[in-house]
């Protein structure tokens, strides 16, 4: 038997889960490879349902993404994001990057709780319309920017927190481009995937029920 993905009126996605790993139905679905741990084994993930598509109250007049997202949007829990800025030791005078921002609630959190700036990179119109206007709910907008763009092509070279909640094998298509752009010392962190065998988490915590990651960009 495989995962079944199927709509339900709430406008969610739901996942009825069979003894084949969440992630490689998520991985396959994108057109990638599956995520695996160290033993080879699908490295399994929380199924966490999420609004998608028209149905979105942002997404009335929105454009069409200039291309396809790489992943679904899957929300990360409240836990895991707080965790994931003590983890990369957020401080003042940080700017956060969010690769993937989705609602926008890794940046505001970071702004709310460390005052510090913050940037999320989207490539999906109504995710960036939705984020902005949590940004304005929550009163940070005069610290929080979400931009509509490709991650892979936008400059992030202004970061020293990236945070990401994307595959596997994105990270690691990714990883290139953070080692180049970002200055050493810039903590990155990732919730559910790491980098596979190319580059080794220093830190990493399980929280929530799932695993968070962290790195640090070393000198050149």
């Amino acid at each position: 038997m495989r995962a079944l993905c199927v709509l339900v009126p709430a406008f969610m996605i739901a996942c009825a889960q069979d003894p084949q790993p969440p992630q490689a139905t998520a991985d396959t679905a994108a057109g990638l490879p599956a995520a695996t741990g160290a033993d080879g084994a699908p490295t399994a993930v929380p199924t966490v349902t999420a609004q998608i598509g028209p149905d979105s109250p942002f997404a009335e007049g929105a454009p069409r993404p200039s291309r396809e997202p790489d992943v679904i949007y899957v929300p990360t829990p409240e836990p895991v994001v707080d965790a994931m800025l003590n983890l990369a030791k957020v401080r003042e005078g940080d700017v956060l990057y969010d690769l993937g921002s989705g609602d926008g609630r890794i940046p505001i959190a970071a702004a709310q709780r460390f005052g510090v700036r913050a940037v999320g990179i989207d490539i999906n119109p109504v995710r960036v319309r939705e984020a902005n206007a949590n940004a304005e709910a929550a009163g940070v907008t005069d610290l929080v920017t979400f931009k509509e763009a490709d991650l892979f092509r936008e400059d992030i070279s202004q970061a020293s927190v990236v945070t990401l909640y994307l595959l596997q094998s994105l990270n690691v298509k990714l990883r290139p481009k953070l080692l180049a752009e970002l200055k050493p010392g810039t903590r990155i962190v990732s919730h559910a995937f790491d980098m596979a065998d190319q580059w080794t988490p220093e830190a990493t915590q399980e929280v929530d029920g799932t695993r968070i990651y962290l790195w640090t960009v070393p000198a050149r």
